[in-house]
């Protein structure tokens, strides 16, 4: 290997390690959710369900307004550890559901907190068109 491309070699691979993990993260939009998961279900999504599912109380107590506030349109609080949690609704922060794996780690947590099971692709359909109808 001659020196100049060694060099290259050593500086792309500097360049690599120095990416933070986020640039892997598969950026999407709050309508891409919407419809991947409209996909999944196989019927599009029914915001006055998610509603309803949104603010509904499971075994635990909990809903999903206990810690993102109902409408979900500004802060709100974690209900156990009083943790300040940004606006859910995507008209209200801009940043939600554009990382596609934050939005599949934080279903699967909150379904399994909240409902002590996953949501099922139907569920998923109908809170992702709630949210996304939601105005500021």
């Amino acid at each position: 290997m001659t020196p100049l491309l060694s060099r290259t070699l050593a500086a792309t691979l500097l360049a690599a390690t120095a990416l933070p993990l986020g640039a892997f993260a598969q950026a999407t939009t709050p309508a891409a959710q919407l419809q991947r998961w409209q996909a999944a279900a196989g019927a599009p999504g029914d915001a006055a369900r998610g509603q309803k599912l949104f603010g509904l109380k499971a075994g635990n107590d909990l809903s999903c307004a206990s810690c993102h506030g109902q409408p979900p349109t500004a802060a709100a609080r974690h209900a156990s550890t009083g943790k300040p949690i940004d606006a859910l609704a995507p008209a209200a922060n801009a940043e939600r559901f554009t990382d596609q794996a934050k939005v599949d780690k934080w279903f699967r947590r909150n379904c399994k907190d909240v409902f002590s099971r996953e949501c099922s692709a139907v569920e998923k359909a109908d809170l992702m068109a709630y949210l996304v109808g939601l105005k500021k």
